[in-house]
């Protein structure tokens, strides 16, 4: 056991750097992770799900009950900052509908696990951080599906009672299963915890190379603008994240945890949704895809950045 929470960790610390080294694999040598079926996507993110559930506790929701100013803000903030910068980035770019539809599927969906880990590695708000992710997950089967069909109405055909059906077996079943098993059995499941880094990480990798060996041609052939794309996505949600904390007056650490929470989606569901509500637009997937391997990278670099700060303002 011991042998596997060293591992665990290890897989903490440096998977940016991991799930990095993955992804150019699938891309540039694509055989080597074709084996990894698309249709295993879903199940897999439903692996990442159920251990996000393990984690939960009770203490967790009260913070919507004790603070629900701060959660508040944190709800409005994911699901109309992240979903117009998509739709305006997809339109200023010029993005096809596959890709655009990629897109607002990485915008509409609410923040993931990544969120949490970088938040406290930033030294920030990690309870607001918990309890905006855990608020945001129980909505996004509602609001994900109806956000995503504002914006694209005119574009594609969105299916919303599909997406909707999607997000409760993908998310909020495992999730659920996994808070209840922590509930009946939390002394084995303290012990459980521990290696769950490791098992999220292959999982998370396992989806990342899928999709990018499944769609490398299309991912060279699409150049650099639908990198641009994503890369400003993700920045641009930080900033505005950080932007609107100040302009709130918000204290350093709730600061941090919101521009963290914003800045990164849940770009695994975002890749699962694309590949099961969008079957003929096969470049949908692309986008949260290239999503889950950045935003590892440059969450890494922002807790880096917000340490410094840290130390500045004391």
């Amino acid at each position: 056991m011991k042998v596997l929470e060293k591992v665990s960790d290890f897989l903490g610390k440096f998977m940016a750097v991991v799930v990095l080294v993955i992804a150019a694999l699938a891309l540039f040598v694509p055989v080597s992770c074709t084996w990894i079926q698309t249709s295993w996507v879903n199940y897999l993110l439903m692996i990442v799900m159920f251990g996000m559930g393990l984690t939960l506790k009770l203490e967790d929701f009260k913070l919507v009950f004790t603070r629900p100013k701060d959660i508040f803000v944190g709800c409005v903030a994911q699901f109309t900052i992240m979903p117009l910068l998509a739709f305006l980035l997809g339109k200023v770019f010029g993005l096809d509908a596959a890709l655009l539809a990629g897109v607002i599927l990485v915008g509409t969906c609410p923040g993931g696990t990544s969120s949490n880990v970088i938040t406290f590695m930033s030294k920030g708000d990690v309870a607001l951080s918990v309890g905006m992710t855990s608020i945001n997950t129980i909505l996004a089967p509602i609001l994900t599906p109806a956000i995503t069909y504002l914006l694209l109405r005119t574009t594609v055909t969105v299916d919303p009672v599909s997406m909707f059906l999607s997000i409760i077996k993908v998310v909020i079943v495992p999730i659920a299963l996994g808070f209840l098993i922590n509930k009946l059995f939390g002394k084995f499941t303290e012990k459980l915890v521990k290696v769950l880094p490791a098992v999220s990480v292959v999982a998370i990798c396992m989806i990342v190379a899928s999709v990018v060996s499944h769609n490398s041609e299309k991912i060279f052939s699409t150049g650099i603008v639908v990198f641009a794309v994503v890369i400003l996505h993700n920045l641009l949600g930080y900033a505005c994240g950080f932007g609107l904390g100040r302009l709130l007056k918000l204290n350093v650490a709730k600061t941090k945890a919101l521009s963290v929470e914003i800045g990164m989606q849940n770009s695994g569901l975002a890749t699962s949704l694309a590949g099961s509500a969008f079957p003929d637009l096969a470049m949908a997937t692309v986008p949260g895809a290239i999503f889950s391997v950045w935003h590892n990278i440059s969450g890494a670099i922002l807790a880096n950045l917000f340490n410094r700060w840290t130390e500045k303002e004391n």
